[in-house]
């Protein structure tokens, strides 16, 4: 399916450096009426401001924007204080937070930082369990048990619930973390290095296989993707480098071809000067071209 007909949506990616104006970056992106910030979380990485900090911190010092972790590192934030960590966020910022999540890499820096080695498989099965602790965490129900091979809940009390109905983002690339997606969670969060437009169509396959046969519509899974880019004022480099006409003709094809409904903006260059003119000059062509050939 190269369009699943959802709303589209446009957000921020902000990398957490401790000698970045990062409020500022952030206000700047509010101001322009982007619906999302995600901030990067790599807690080992020295020069980088705690996610979670800045996240609550971005939330109160802006009005509208929606935040989320763009993936929060699962080995080193355990499921049950990761998913009260995110209900309390959305509870204080009045329904402005969404949990992204990803099985974790770099794991000498993780075990560095007194976090588990895994491997792949180990990985993507604490992956999974950490899908059904955090829906058990966000139900508000008492007594929760779960007995997983990495994670457990023994009589745990649920609380505070999410303000709204909170959504759960995976980061995944592989064929389990793909179909865990298309099963259990709320959308599939991927990077553009990574998941270049080539390699879309096969992911989506998995997504929409697995929801399927888990009984849900394929459309309820919403697509995220961090577009690593320039905006310039001189002819095309390549791929998201190039004039913003470019940036809206190439976003219009991966949401309308390619299946991708919010794109996060990982720009290269002056922060707040790109992020206007993907406001300015690319959001509004992409939401016209779009609703242009959904209704031809």
């Amino acid at each position: 399916m190269s369009d699943y007909g959802r709303p589209l949506e446009f957000g921020y990616f902000l990398v957490p450096n401790a000698d970045d104006p990062l409020l500022d970056t952030a206000r700047a992106a509010d101001r322009a009426g982007l619906d999302l910030i995600g901030v990067q979380d790599h807690p080992y990485q020295r020069r980088y401001v705690d996610t979670w900090t800045l996240l609550s911190t971005i939330a109160a010092v802006t009005e509208r924007v929606r935040v989320f972790p763009d993936v929060a590192s699962l080995p080193l934030r355990p499921p049950a204080v990761l998913a009260k960590a995110a209900a309390s966020l959305d509870v204080l910022s009045g329904g402005r937070a969404e949990l992204g999540l990803g099985a974790g890499g770099f794991w000498d820096a993780i075990e560095a930082f007194g976090g588990p080695r895994r491997t792949p498989k180990e990985a993507a099965n604490a992956l999974e369990e950490a899908v059904t602790v955090i829906r058990k965490v966000w139900s508000g129900e008492r007594n929760l048990r779960f007995d997983g091979d990495h994670y457990r809940l023994k009589g745990a009390k649920a609380g505070p619930v999410p303000a709204h109905r909170m959504e759960l983002w995976l980061g995944v690339g592989g064929p389990r973390g793909l179909a865990l997606t298309g099963r259990a969670a709320d959308g599939w969060l991927p990077s553009s290095p990574w998941a270049t437009p080539e390699r879309l169509p096969e992911m989506h396959a998995r997504i929409d296989e697995a929801a399927a046969s888990a009984g849900r519509d394929p459309a309820d899974v919403r697509r995220l993707y961090n577009i690593s880019g320039t905006i310039t004022d001189g002819a095309s480099e390549g791929f998201l480098r190039g004039p913003a006409s470019q940036w809206a003709d190439e976003l219009t094809d991966l949401a309308v071809g390619s299946g991708m409904d919010t794109f996060i903006l990982w720009a290269e260059g002056d922060q707040e000067a790109q992020i206007r003119r993907f406001a300015e000059d690319v959001v509004p062509a992409v939401r016209t071209q779009v609703a242009q050939e959904r209704g031809a």
